[in-house]
């Protein structure tokens, strides 16, 4: 199992700033994904930096979210 998700800090370029338990802090580009269906809200930069840590992943208020296995394999470290 992968480490989960403790701390995440949205960026002005569409990036999110991830650390996990362990310790590590990796940069997760949601650019691919701000264009598709449930994520196009995203787009907006005032609701895109509302994402808080939940249930060991993230989750925006209106229910977007991301698999925290994810989130740690195709996010690069910092």
């Amino acid at each position: 199992m992968n480490p989960r998700v403790k701390a995440v800090i949205a960026q002005d370029d569409y990036t999110i700033l991830l650390t996990f338990e362990n310790g590590e802090n990796k940069i997760f580009d949601m650019k691919p994904y701000i264009d598709k269906g449930f994520f196009k809200q995203l787009q907006d930069k005032t609701y895109f930096k509302t994402v808080k840590p939940f249930m060991d992943s993230i989750q925006w208020k209106n229910g977007q979210d991301l698999c925290p296995d994810t989130l740690y394999l195709e996010s690069v470290a910092v």
